[in-house]
């Protein structure tokens, strides 16, 4: 999924829950909405269930499950943060010890330093790519992104990582 397109996805989930819990309250006898209540709860949706789902797909792809479910488990907090200034509530131990804990666990995925060394057998497609430590197969090496079948010879190397999707295979060389 994390390799889908984040945009397709939320739209076909959004679409989805939509049309579901109308026919659904239909059903169970509300009236049909107006074109005004249908797309007033399209926009929230869109703003509070689109927009975080589509930066949750793409944080799968990019940091990995882990660090992404961390990462989002964080938004109940924020919510009770912000609900001491704008509600009024006050800020109890229990709230500022999960601010602690919270805090390091993020200083914790953010200053992780994860390197070993990678074994990439041979392979051939086509993507865009400047010329970099995987990507020396011209004589000329023209700069800039360019795009064109081209084979990857089998090298062993090591760079800092995160496990995404990029980096699914296992550990040691």
């Amino acid at each position: 999924m994390s390799l889908s397109d984040p945009l397709q996805i939320a739209a076909f989930k959004g679409l989805g829950a939509g049309v579901t819990n109308i026919v659904l309250a239909v059903a169970m006898g509300a009236p049909i909405p107006s074109a005004t209540t249908a797309a007033a709860a399209g926009t929230v949706g869109f703003l509070g269930y689109g927009i975080s789902l589509v930066a949750f797909v793409v944080g799968l792809r990019e940091l990995g499950t882990a660090r992404t479910g961390a990462y989002f488990s964080t938004a109940p907090f924020v919510g009770a943060i912000i609900s001491v200034p704008l509600l009024g509530e006050t800020v109890t131990p229990r709230l500022a010890a999960a601010a602690a804990l919270m805090g390091i666990g993020i200083w914790l995925h953010l200053t992780e330093r994860h390197e070993h060394d990678h074994r990439h057998l041979a392979m051939e497609h086509d993507h865009a790519h400047e010329h970099d430590e995987h990507h020396r197969h011209h004589d000329d090496n023209p700069p800039g992104v360019h795009t064109h079948p081209h084979r990857h010879e089998p090298m062993i190397h090591r760079h800092p990582h995160f496990p995404d999707a990029h980096h699914r295979h296992g550990h040691g060389v």
